[in-house]
């Protein structure tokens, strides 16, 4: 028995995140329409075929994944040694990673969003999605409000005068909004 807490027992206030059941969906419909689309594809080219292409996409993603694994890993260690911030580089690693655990799923699906992450040309583009929810995730209801100048979040240093951004818990205001 859980240990009560008021009149609720704890594991029963408790609430799951909510990327949880993300997860827990994503694990459910992922197969499905992996196989679907398995079926459609050999429905359209042929068994052996379809399992041929699969395989071949398997190697070539496997060779891309070292490939662009060893890039992204230079470009890290190159950053730390010169003492650079290494946002972009351990962003670029993370791609690699989950690019490459989708390659290794069977399945035309998970090979095509994995492709989009690893391919140096759409990279940058994921890159972007992946640091906009970093970044909504670390400032959760912590939002920037006012500002202006050059700062990363509209403002200079802190205490610098009016340019200084205000940050306000759970408050959302656009820079051009009456105060």
């Amino acid at each position: 028995m859980a240990p009560a807490v008021g009149n609720t027992p704890y594991a029963a206030r408790r609430r799951r995140p909510r990327w949880l059941r993300y997860v827990f969906l994503a694990l459910l419909l992922v197969p499905i329409v992996e196989i679907f689309v398995i079926i459609q594809v050999g429905r359209v080219i042929g068994g052996w075929p379809t399992v041929g292409l699969l395989v071949l996409e398997s190697l070539l993603g496997a060779w891309l994944v070292r490939r662009e694994g060893g890039k992204a890993w230079r470009a890290l260690s190159g950053a730390l040694q010169s003492g650079r911030m290494p946002s972009r580089q351990l962003a670029d690693a993370a791609l690699v990673l989950i690019g490459g655990t989708l390659l290794l799923t069977p399945g035309f699906v998970t090979d095509i969003v994995g492709f989009f992450f690893i391919l140096p040309v759409t990279r940058p583009i994921a890159r972007r999605f992946l640091e906009a929810a970093v970044t909504r995730r670390l400032l959760g209801a912590w939002t920037v409000v006012g500002g202006g100048g050059s700062g990363p979040f509209g403002g200079g240093a802190p205490g610098a005068g009016p340019t200084s951004p205000t940050v306000v818990p759970g408050e959302v205001r656009r820079d051009d909004d009456p105060a």
